[in-house]
């Protein structure tokens, strides 16, 4: 199968074709004036630690810190989904813990853009990293392998087989 990748840059816009026997398969198209922070991943610097709003302050590297809510760290996240877990079994649910117990200033944390930051507001925030493909998202700190639907049946085990090399999944 030939597969060619296009380029196209200027000042304005960059734009991106995958073509495959000579059609376009896919366009990719990002201009300077709308490109934002949503998305992007870095590694922060906990900057003060909030324990009244549950939240933190996450130094990554912008004019204002970023906020990071109790709810969107990894841990919290995890300990929903026992929460939801014991419920189905019929236990008590655990509450989650607070923020002050979780984070300390200076600590490094992996975190992703949520939210551009607007006017005297940080970016948001959460450390649940997530990388979309075009049929996988890779969650990083997940050990579950999700497959988009529109991947070819015979191709899912194949994709299986080549998660498996990965460390940690």
């Amino acid at each position: 199968m030939q597969q060619d990748i296009l380029i196209n840059w200027s000042p304005q816009e960059t734009r991106v074709a995958v073509v495959e026997h000579g059609a376009v398969q896919e366009l990719q198209v990002e201009r300077t004036l709308e490109r934002g922070l949503v998305g992007n991943v870095y590694l922060g610097k906990v900057v003060r630690v909030l324990p009244g709003m549950q939240s933190a302050f996450i130094d990554i590297g912008l004019e204002r810190a970023a906020f990071l809510h109790v709810a969107d760290l990894m841990s919290s996240i995890n300990s929903r989904h026992a929460e939801t877990d014991a419920q189905a079994a019929g236990q008590a649910m655990t509450s989650l813990l607070p923020i002050e117990k979780q984070l300390f200033e200076g600590q490094a944390l992996m975190v992703q853009v949520l939210k551009d930051p607007i006017g005297t507001k940080g970016a948001r925030l959460t450390a649940q990293v997530s990388i979309a493909g075009r049929l996988l998202v890779f969650l990083p700190q997940d050990n579950h392998i999700g497959v988009s639907q529109k991947y070819h049946r015979g191709s899912v085990k194949n994709c299986a087989s080549v998660c498996r090399f990965w460390p940690g999944i």
